[in-house]
């Protein structure tokens, strides 16, 4: 067993990693959609896979003498898990915040531990009544906050682009606390975010984006593709796999607290978001159903998983 201060500097490290977290991706939101004022969105997502994950991955090269080796089934993992929260997660969300203000895609967001629960759900795992009942009260929430962005001008489908991300990276986070990833955590990051910003340049062009406006791209937008790549990438993306592997995943998921928060009072500083009395409120019930979630949950070790 651990001894009490082996515990503690545990606890400090999962704190830590989570505060990353908290702060990164919460001001991640402004800087999209920045990005998005002049850089395809789904191109302008994948350079920034693509060239965080090149920069970890010759990092370690040049570091240990050697690439990361992986197992074929462990490359098919790490693939799976890449697509999911990056292609799928965050790269949706950077397509949806061209309409989407920040604020308001932050909140949607937020509802990820609760597509959690519904994963679980369908997978047949065995749930508190609290649980269930903090599911049924989340999505009221998230009905409030499509309510306003209807009211803001914003279309259902670009809504439920965001949800839809959402519900991607809920999915990418269940898999991988299920899968055979390779034991290297940061040689996994850095292939996860190539594979999936690959995936993004390749969908860009079906998406009808066209590769020649990075030519008249602002600085304001290459500037922001820059911090999105060293702290909304390589920073925070590694703290949260990290985080996967040695923290409760209801633990992890309370980033969905603080990410809003800033990415509505940065949205509001930086860009002049305005935000209505019902996108308070349905945020507010997304997140006491995260709270309610959480609590009712044991207070289990390590997030359920096998990778030995």
């Amino acid at each position: 067993m651990p001894t009490s201060a082996s515990s503690r500097a545990s606890n400090s490290a999962i704190w830590a990693a989570l505060l990353v977290v908290y702060v990164a991706w919460g001001s991640t939101y402004v800087a999209i959609r920045v990005m998005d004022r002049t850089i395809p969105a789904l191109l302008g997502a994948g350079i920034r896979y693509v060239a965080a994950g090149a920069l970890m991955l010759a990092f370690l090269a040049v570091r240990r003498g050697a690439l990361p080796r992986v197992s074929a089934r462990q490359l098919a993992s790490v693939a799976l898990v890449g697509v999911l929260l990056l292609s799928g997660g965050n790269g949706f969300v950077t397509y949806g915040e061209r309409h989407v203000p920040a604020g308001l895609a932050a909140l949607l967001v937020a509802s990820v531990p609760l597509w959690l629960v519904a994963i679980r759900l369908i997978a047949r795992e065995r749930l508190p009544r609290a649980t269930l009942a903090a599911l049924a009260i989340g999505f009221v929430g998230v009905a409030l906050l499509v309510a306003h962005g209807r009211t803001r001008g914003v279309s259902v489908p670009q809504l439920l682009i965001i949800i839809g991300a959402a519900l991607s990276w809920a999915l990418g986070s269940w898999a991988s606390s299920r899968l055979a990833l390779p034991d290297d955590v940061a040689g996994a990051t850095a292939l996860e975010m190539l594979i999936g910003g690959v995936v993004l340049c390749a969908l860009s062009p079906l998406f009808g984006e066209r590769w020649g406006a990075l030519g008249q791209a602002s600085a304001d937008s290459w500037l922001s593709i820059l911090f999105l790549v060293v702290i909304g990438s390589i920073v925070a993306f590694t703290s949260y796999v990290w985080l996967l592997r040695n923290a409760p995943i209801t633990r992890v998921s309370t980033y969905a607290y603080v990410n809003p928060a800033v990415a509505v009072a940065l949205g509001t500083l930086l860009l002049g978001e305005r935000i209505t009395i019902t996108a308070v409120i349905g945020g507010a019930v997304i997140l006491v159903a995260v709270a309610l979630v959480i609590r009712a949950e044991p207070r289990a070790g390590v997030a359920e998983r096998s990778r030995d």
